[in-house]
């Protein structure tokens, strides 16, 4: 018998739960869709939000063949056979196949060049999935002929009718008396990821082959600790062990930073993956505390870029170590937080008349840049003058963390701004 997640699977539009933003009533895509104007789509967003059902229902609604291919177990000449294939039902079909690439972002750059081509010919109509960043991990060629939809994580009463639905609908859960009278401990274990969701439910069913299930916390948390193996035997762990990697590396743990390394490179995670998360710890985590963890970071990045694996795990390894006893801190990362609540409060604040741009002559007549003070002019390269809008006159963002390099920052502004920001 199917996994639940798979036997539950919706058909059709009006059965799919979520993403309204994108598939609503009124939305581009699905106008696109009743149209049959499809283009070329890039679905990106977390695992479990319903990337493959979605791929289905659009090829189904449009009656449309439809070619499957994962990332992970295709490669070029795969990739090339599919494409044959669809081009040769092209000669009896007037539908344009649709192409599914699931976790394009695996694919390396020959394999999203072969499949560019079929692409700009429109022999077929492309559907990549992606976890990640299209903007590094698709590229630009097939990017720019494709339109991107961001899926977002499913919300609690999202999920909770998942449940329902399968309990009341599913051929097999049907038959049993299920009480839902929990579900707080399904959603945790699944992380929001629907098809988790699903599985978890299947096993804490199937732990009582008779009579009324009363599904609760505790034997949700029970069932599923009984069970972790085959709960993740198809390597549902990713987003709990980079997790527990990044955490590790935060708290200045190298031994456990480089253990959960080991487990990701062991289980085939990518390791381009890897290095862009470390990327993005180097300066949300540490930042200013320690300004070269930036710069090995992207060294790292480059390097396993260009050397790959097995080697790579060396490169991963150092730079892995170097974070974990790295200074820490995550200034500058809240720092642009602040600022970025603030503009989301006050909107587009005029810029200060000193410091805009005068290019015409009428803007000079308006004062645009007069009083403006050139910093290099004065003792030290400093003159105090205003740069923030006048409504946020004073208002700080950025305060230097406990660290020898940025208490050398705080000394700095203190001594520029006396005062004024309260350094």
């Amino acid at each position: 018998m199917q996994p639940l997640a798979e036997r539950t699977r919706p058909k059709t539009l009006d059965q799919y739960i979520g993403q309204q933003h994108i598939i609503g009533p009124g939305s581009a895509l699905r106008g696109a869709i009743k149209q049959n104007l499809l283009p070329s789509l890039i679905l990106w967003g977390p695992p479990g939000v319903g990337k493959t059902s979605l791929a289905l229902i659009i090829a189904t609604e449009l009656k449309r063949p439809f070619y499957m291919l994962s990332a992970i177990n295709s490669g070029v000449k795969d990739v090339r056979e599919v494409i044959e294939k669809a081009s040769d039902t092209n000669l009896f079909n007037q539908s344009k196949p649709v192409l599914f690439i699931d976790e394009i972002h695996r694919f390396s750059k020959s394999q999203q060049d072969s499949l560019l081509g079929a692409v700009e010919k429109g022999t077929v109509t492309l559907i990549g999935a992606t976890t990640e960043n299209p903007s590094f991990e698709v590229i630009p060629a097939l990017l720019s002929r494709s339109q991107v939809y961001v899926l977002k994580s499913l919300e609690e009463n999202e999920l909770v009718q998942l449940l329902q639905n399968a309990i009341r609908d599913d051929e097999y859960l049907s038959t049993k008396k299920i009480d839902l009278k929990e579900h707080e401990a399904l959603i945790r274990v699944s992380g929001g990821d629907a098809r988790k969701l699903l599985n978890a439910l299947e096993i804490t069913v199937n732990t009582k082959p008779e009579g009324d299930i009363v599904i609760t916390n505790e034997l949700v948390l029970n069932t599923i600790q009984q069970n972790l193996a085959m709960y993740d035997k198809n390597g549902e762990q990713h987003y709990d062990i980079i997790s527990a990697f990044i955490k590790s590396i935060r708290g200045s743990d190298p031994n456990a930073a480089l253990y959960y390394l080991a487990r990701m490179l062991k289980g085939g995670e990518d390791p381009s993956f890897i290095a862009r998360r470390l990327l993005i710890l180097a300066s949300e985590d540490i930042g200013n505390a320690n300004p070269n963890a930036l710069l090995l970071a992207n060294n790292c990045f480059s390097a396993v870029k260009v050397i790959g694996m097995p080697e790579g795990r060396i490169i991963l390894g150092q730079c892995v170590s170097y974070l974990a006893c790295s200074a820490k801190s995550n200034a500058s990362y809240m720092g642009i937080n602040e600022a970025m609540a603030a503009v989301e409060q006050t909107g587009d604040l005029p810029v200060p008349l000193h410091l805009r741009n005068a290019p015409t002559k009428l803007m000079k007549n308006l004062n645009y840049g007069k009083d403006y003070q050139y910093a290099h002019s004065f003792e030290n390269n400093f003159i105090e003058q205003e740069f923030l809008p006048e409504q946020l006159v004073g208002k700080k963002f950025y305060e230097p963390g406990n660290n020898s390099r940025e208490a050398e920052q705080r000394t700095y502004l203190k001594n520029l701004w006396k005062e004024k920001y309260g350094y």
